[in-house]
């Protein structure tokens, strides 16, 4: 699978001019092109917030093309689980980098772990809360007095700043399966599903009045990009401490991010591509599903307003405004002070952006437009 690679030689050469100054030892020097001198990698773990699939093609596309190896490492994607909470793993000092979705991270961050955004690959929300076509719930507020499902493990703060925004009253939350049968079966009036995954799973189940597939108007959706509330979600994390004192973990940041961004853009163009190498690594979601998926986050990430990574100050405020007001049905706020000046930098995403700007790499996606997926029974 792998293509040809697109050399990153500004920021690989002044970061390895970076390490030579430090003095760096017990990994391999690179040269100008970001590749060991000695032909050894320098090894680097990336814990992903869930199992193996587009939502992360990104990745498994950086490695499948050598966009790594071609920058001196050797990445492990270390898929994650329901009991993997992967910024506590990376504050562990467990792996040298994790995925994980804003609000989780700063709930950690203020429990105590130092960890640190470095890129935030996704600009738009992909949760929504769905209903049946007539059942007119279209807005938060028409939420009042209806069962709502929730996953809960701090998937439901968007829902929650969009039910205290509207004022809803009189709602009743129960615990909701990574799935739609509970809305399937009417047993509850709205599901949270992701636009990539969940809300995929519907339209590939079959209507039993029609034998048909459902399609996306038997269905209502409400959408926190479109009501205001939406928050950040997959970041790219890095350990706090090590930034601050280890020169030859920023440079390995810096590269990582450049692998990931080129792994990106080949998902956005080539979506098919992001669906078989997920595959490739294991994933068992079906073949019309995994393009579903990769569509549709594409649509999180393109187009991108500063470069795709760059955290933009705006959203990054929003989000913890609302992870400071909003309280969830038990009373629990997201977190309670403002988080720390660490949280987040520019600094690494941006000398990577810089890079591939320099190698005439597209990283604004202005032109981007999503293909149509056809999707099939189960996923298939």
């Amino acid at each position: 699978m792998r293509s040809t690679p697109r050399l990153l030689v500004g920021a690989a050469g002044a970061a390895a001019a970076m390490l030579l100054l430090a003095g760096c030892s017990g990994g391999s020097t690179p040269d100008a092109t970001g590749e060991a001198t000695n032909g050894e990698l320098t090894p680097v773990t990336l814990q992903l917030q869930w199992l193996t699939q587009a939502q992360f093609g990104g990745y498994y596309l950086a490695a499948a093309n050598g966009y790594w190896e071609d920058l001196g490492l050797d990445v492990e994607i270390i898929p994650g689980a329901v009991d993997i909470v992967p910024q506590d793993v990376l504050a562990a000092g467990d792996v040298d980098f994790a995925i994980a979705w804003v609000p989780k991270a700063l709930a950690s961050i203020e429990a105590g772990a130092g960890i640190t955004n470095i890129a935030q690959i996704f600009e738009r929300s992909g949760t929504l809360q769905v209903s049946w076509a007539d059942s007119g719930l279209e807005t938060p507020a028409d939420l009042s007095g209806k069962t709502i499902g929730s996953w809960g493990y701090g998937n439901e703060w968007e829902l929650f700043a969009g039910l205290t925004e509207a004022d809803a009253t009189g709602y009743t939350i129960v615990q909701q399966n990574f799935d739609m049968n509970a809305l399937l079966n009417k047993e509850i009036d709205a599901a949270q599903a992701m636009t990539y995954n969940e809300y995929a799973q519907l339209l590939e189940a079959t209507d039993p009045d029609t034998g048909e597939l459902y399609q996306p108007n038997d269905f209502t959706v409400i959408d926190w990009n479109e009501v205001g509330t939406a928050m950040l979600q997959d970041a790219i994390w890095a350990n706090a401490e090590r930034l601050e004192s280890d020169p030859e973990y920023q440079d390995i940041a810096v590269k990582l991010i450049q692998g990931a961004i080129l792994g990106w853009i080949d998902q956005r163009d080539d979506p098919q591509a992001a669906a078989d190498a997920v595959t490739a690594a294991g994933s068992t979601l079906g073949t019309s599903h995994q393009l579903w998926m990769a569509n549709e986050i594409n649509k999180l990430i393109w187009p991108s307003t500063s470069g795709i990574g760059h955290i933009n100050e705006d959203q990054w405020d929003a989000t913890v405004s609302m992870a400071l007001e909003t309280k969830n049905q038990d009373g629990a706020q997201v977190i309670t002070t403002d988080p720390p000046a660490t949280a987040y930098t520019n600094e690494y995403v941006d000398k990577a952006l810089d890079a591939l700007r320099a190698d005439g790499v597209d990283v604004d996606g202005a032109d981007f437009e999503p293909i149509t997926v056809e999707l099939q029974p189960g996923g298939e």
